[in-house]
């Protein structure tokens, strides 16, 4: 975590008011500053089941998430704490608390959806905290997990060209690892007489019925969703810590105080999360850092106001776009910034700034080119009023209307020519605007040439000819020049065009590679739910996930035969 970030105690992220969600700025301001990236874990539950107990532990603390010690929801919103991540460095642990789901007060379960829907969003790991064994009742007060097909959605609108697979079929791509912790669990972890360890139990447990009854269905749908959303599952048992009647105070008593196999449970949850939960990433493989999982807040907050439904591809889409624009204008600012610190401007040639420019924006590339251009000849043409204004005057005061003045006129315009090509730092103007000024004086010279009365009209004749032929071989000279810088121009835009085209195959290929291994992750998942369903002998199911798995198949060869042709039209 970034030194300047200590935060002493959580603070609520989300705040929940009357059943309206607002993100806190306080919190999102915390976020913005955390650089590293981050480990999500979020806990839910329903009230008064010691969620935060839990969620202290993994913050180091006994103090720090509100306990309560009434039946009333202490938890208002989700609550944040921001840690350094015990076993992870340069990465920051961050702990979202929710309000506890059930709360008979706030009337309907509408809130509840919502709240869960954004843990599952926001974490990398999520963890659902029950009371005594996984039964009906548990799998019961679990349906809001049956609702998360009704609160999010992993794309912004289905393609119209693709058969694309069901908004539910992506959720495993993106969902975060899913955590169930029993507490005060009272039972031998066995099942028909074999010993199984939290693990297996929880397999067991969402174990499906073969029947086709609408009981059935009900009994069937909430272990549907965790079996087919969640690539991976964990189950942690624990004790009851300690007498009832001391509950109350758990957050003042020692680990000495408590039950040493509790204790111990405990112990084992922490280390597993720390070792375990993965940095929250995003589809594409984009690590979340603090600014990032405020874009995310944001955005999905933003949604739920509106009554949208919060979305992946648009999360992502909007923190695309807030960075990208952030990028280009650090960019700029970047360029301008070396540029300014590195070149003197006019330089002695096109070369010496392209070389400087390299790897900067066309845009700015083609701006510094025009500001070099014109201090050039700003340059230039303040070098010439010094150099030949005194020669202008002369010509005034009639100093070579006299025999013999163009041989000392022409001497002069040479000497000054000269004394002009000496001074440094020109630019590449240095010549054009010479010879501009030059062509501008011809009817002077013409006219000094032809008042000499020592000059016989032959030697007026070659003299003009001399003149004519100097200006050609002076155009002519100019000219190449002109091509050359131009043809710089079109070699630095050839080789920034070139490397475009590298980096952006290169950035196809990575995202290829990504977008291959989330859908063989997704892939790899379903083809195991359905031989599990298989084996439990759910026909039904079985065949329903099938056709998942084929449309993702097709979907995924549609993908890289698009990608292959975008790749050919580079």
């Amino acid at each position: 975590m970034a030194p300047e970030i200590h935060m002493t105690g959580p603070m609520c992220l989300i705040e929940n008011t009357n059943g309206e969600l607002v993100a806190n700025p306080e919190a999102l301001k915390i976020l913005s500053a955390i650089t590293q990236p981050v480990v999500v874990v979020a806990i839910v539950g329903l009230y008064r089941t010691g969620k935060s107990y839990l969620m202290n532990k993994l913050a180091g603390k006994n103090k720090g998430f509100s306990l309560g010690s009434t039946v009333k929801s202490h938890t208002k919103g989700i609550w944040m704490w921001c840690v350094p991540h015990p076993k992870k460095p340069e990465h920051t642990l961050v702990l979202l608390d929710t309000e506890g789901l059930g709360d008979v007060k706030k009337g309907d379960n509408q809130n509840d959806s919502w709240i869960f829907a954004l843990a599952v969003l926001l974490s990398s790991t999520f963890v659902y905290n029950s009371m005594g064994t996984i039964n009906q009742q548990a799998m019961d007060q679990l349906y809001y997990v049956t609702e998360l097909t009704h609160r999010i959605r992993s794309k912004s609108s289905p393609d119209e060209n693709e058969n694309e697979v069901e908004d539910s079929a992506d959720f495993v791509s993106f969902f975060p690892d899913f955590v169930w912790t029993l507490r005060d669990f009272s039972l031998d972890l066995e099942a028909d007489g074999q010993p199984l360890t939290a693990d297996e139990y929880l397999e067991y447990s969402l174990k499906l019925t073969q029947g086709t009854s609408e009981k059935d269905k009900n009994f069937n749908l909430p272990r549907l969703c965790i079996r087919k959303f969640f690539p991976k599952k964990k189950c942690f048992v624990f004790d009851l810590p300690i007498h009832h009647r001391k509950l109350a105070q758990l957050e003042k008593l020692q680990d000495e105080e408590l039950d040493p196999e509790f204790v111990q449970q405990v112990a084992d949850f922490c280390s597993y999360i720390f070792s375990n939960s993965k940095t929250k990433t995003l589809s594409g493989g984009i690590q979340v850092n603090g600014p990032r999982l405020e874009s995310l807040v944001l955005t999905y907050i933003d949604a739920i106001s509106r009554g949208d439904l919060p979305c992946m591809e648009n999360a992502v889409l909007a923190l695309a776009q807030i960075e990208n624009s952030a990028a280009v204008q650090k960019a700029i600012a970047h360029y301008d910034q070396q540029m300014g610190q590195k070149v003197q401007l006019p330089t002695e040639t096109l070369q010496e700034l392209l070389d400087l420019h390299r790897a900067q924006l066309d845009k700015k590339r083609d701006d510094f080119c025009k500001q070099n251009q014109e201090a050039s000849s700003d340059r230039c043409s303040a070098l010439l009023q010094v150099i030949f204004s005194p020669l202008e005057e002369e010509v005034k005061a009639g100093i070579y209307s006299k025999p013999g003045g163009y041989r000392l006129f022409i001497q002069k315009l040479q000497d000054l020519e000269k004394k002009y090509y000496e001074e440094p730092r020109k630019g590449i103007q240095a010549e054009e605007i010479l010879q501009t000024y030059l062509k501008s004086k011809e009817s002077v010279t013409d006219a000094i040439l032809q008042t000499d009365q020592i000059l016989t009209e032959k030697e007026k004749e070659i003299e003009v000819e001399r003149v004519k032929a100097e200006s050609a071989q002076a155009s002519a000279k100019m000219v190449e020049e002109m091509q050359i810088k131009y043809q710089q121009m079109m070699e630095e835009k050839e080789k920034s065009y070139q490397e475009h085209v590298k980096q952006l195959t290169e950035k196809m290929e990575r995202e290829r590679a990504q977008l291959l291994e989330e859908q063989e992750k997704t892939l790899t998942s379903k083809l195991q739910e359905q031989a599990r369903l298989l084996k439990e002998r759910c026909q039904g199911e079985s065949t329903q996930l099938q056709n998942e798995i084929q449309k993702l198949q097709k979907t995924l060869k549609k993908k890289t035969k698009r990608y292959m042709s975008h790749k050919l039209k580079i």
